[in-house]
């Protein structure tokens, strides 16, 4: 961004709260850009002693990770984790439990991630989001390096399953 979006002035780098951001000089505008990071929920699906793995559309075919989605306006994590799981799987979710927050720097996200449950491994896959899933065994599903690789690592290790994390692009669960 390199003009205010609220005045239109070339945006300078100001040192504010601590950091350099960009920032609007007009003293009348005000407009900051603190690139807040955007709130994404996580669920780990299981089933019958399985967890649910889906390759997002655009992902290299050997990508696989938990699903995931945005929170919409005046939507609660909770609600938003258990709408994700029906809108992407087609399945109906119970939210077991709350597993906790992460970072994901790259993509300007905090990850709230949950357990929740489900009745059936019939999934119907929502088309232009999911390319492909499947259900891998708990006994062996292995967790990752990036983004929600943390939250199945944490998940596991409540159950007390220690797991290595592996690099992400070497993950064949």
């Amino acid at each position: 961004m390199k003009y205010c979006p609220q005045c239109g002035s070339p945006l300078l780098r100001l040192e504010l709260s601590g950091r350099v951001r960009p920032a609007c000089p007009d003293a009348k505008c005000g407009f900051v850009h603190w690139n807040n990071p955007i709130p994404v929920v996580a669920a780990i699906v299981e089933h019958a002693d399985e967890v649910c793995l889906v390759r997002n559309v655009g992902w290299p075919a050997h990508w696989y990770g938990l699903v995931t989605g945005f929170l919409e306006s005046g939507e609660m994590p909770e609600e938003a984790v258990v709408r994700e799981v029906e809108e992407e799987l087609g399945l109906v979710g119970r939210l077991e439990s709350y597993i906790g927050m992460y970072e994901f720097y790259r993509a300007n996200q905090l990850l709230i991630a949950y357990h929740v449950s489900v009745d059936s491994h019939d999934v119907e896959t929502c088309k232009h989001e999911i390319a492909d899933h499947k259900w891998v065994p708990i006994a062996t599903v292995q967790p990752w390096t990036a983004g929600t690789g943390r939250a199945l690592r944490d998940w596991l290790a409540a159950r007390g399953i220690e797991r290595e994390m592996v690099d992400f692009d070497r993950v064949s669960n």
